[in-house]
């Protein structure tokens, strides 16, 4: 498909390497950060109607913050991680045109594709709300607007993406709850709060980048994390809202798993599968999903024991760890 780049690696880079390493080479510890993100994805969206399953492992309905609330977050996070410095790289061996046109056609992609997917939950009745908005379009939209400030300074950013949170949370409090409660995501609304935090994560990605100050990157999401837990008391956590306490708190949250990640220099080689073609395996987890979904059923999903919940999750797990690690030993990379 034109603009929309497949691309081999050799299957020996797969090894763990400096974050200052030229060329194509991939960060091991972000790639399995984001296989654990997309891993978690799947759990949570084939969980999301099982009655068995606890209310910690679903989303809150408003106000509240559970595992599944911090599935997004955590990708966002990841791509900002790596969004400068890509940028800059291309840049480099591209221009600035190309780069910008290359990161237009990547988050238009993105949204075309959280388009198709909203709009088949919503012929196929899985989808309530009368909005078609999916997660996808959220972070396409997140990363046109960060896209406008990708190649300003790190501080710059930084006051970009809090004024950002500052004014959404203005806007939200006072005109648009409603609005971003009937839609899935906060809607198009609430993509401005994905945008602050996308545009957060840059500043997080930023500091990794450097070594001199990447010691301090933990206590940074730290930070994040207990601005976000101060700010509760006046700004209810809600991933439903996409409230400001809720981007902080995940940042940080996020910033905390990822420092595990990298600092204990786990390698797992399952999750850098899964997190060198992330998109191709969350789109496919959805098709894989529909097998248990679409009879409509309900003591084949909704209601099903915990030994079938079990089973299907297995089934589900190993068809895609099995497509993931076959795509890792041929050095398969899909990217927009």
């Amino acid at each position: 498909m034109a603009g929309i780049p497949c691309r081999k690696i050799e299957p020996g880079s797969h090894k763990r390497i400096s974050v200052n390493s030229p060329g194509k080479q991939r960060i091991d510890a972000i790639d399995q950060f984001r296989g654990f993100a997309i891993l978690a994805m799947v759990l949570v969206n084939y969980a999301a109607d099982i009655q068995i399953i606890p209310a910690w492992f679903k989303h809150a309905p408003d106000i509240g913050l559970t595992f599944a609330d911090l599935v997004a977050p955590m990708f966002i996070f990841a791509i900002g991680l790596t969004f400068g410095l890509s940028a800059r790289r291309r840049v480099e061996r591209n221009g600035m045109s190309a780069t910008i046109r290359h990161f237009l056609r990547r988050f238009l992609a993105l949204m075309g594709l959280g388009a198709i997917l909203s709009a088949a939950e919503s012929m196929l009745g899985l989808n309530t709300s009368g909005v078609d908005w999916s997660v996808l379009q959220s972070i396409g939209g997140a990363g046109l607007i960060t896209l406008t400030v990708i190649f300003l300074p790190t501080k710059v950013r930084l006051g970009f993406g809090i004024g950002l949170l500052i004014v959404y949370q203005f806007l939200l409090d006072g005109f648009w709850l409603d609005w971003v409660l009937r839609s899935p995501h906060g809607g198009l609304a609430g993509t401005l709060s994905w945008s602050a935090m996308l545009v957060l994560a840059t500043v997080f990605g930023d500091l990794f980048q450097d070594e001199a100050h990447r010691k301090y990157f933990p206590l940074v999401a730290l930070l994040s994390l207990a601005a976000g837990l101060s700010l509760v008391w006046i700004v209810p956590v809600s991933k439903n809202r996409v409230s400001a306490s809720y981007d902080l708190i995940t940042l940080g949250i996020s910033g905390l798993i990822f420092s595990v990640f990298f600092l204990t220099k786990f390698h797992l080689r399952p999750l850098s599968a899964w997190g060198q073609n992330p998109i191709l395996l969350y789109n496919l987890h959805y098709l894989l999903i529909g097998i248990f979904v679409l009879p409509g059923i309900p003591a084949w999903h909704a209601q099903a024991p915990f030994w079938l919940v079990g089973f299907q999750t297995l089934f589900l797990l190993a068809i895609l760890n099995t497509i993931a690690m076959h795509w890792y030993r041929k050095g398969f990379v899909f990217s927009l």
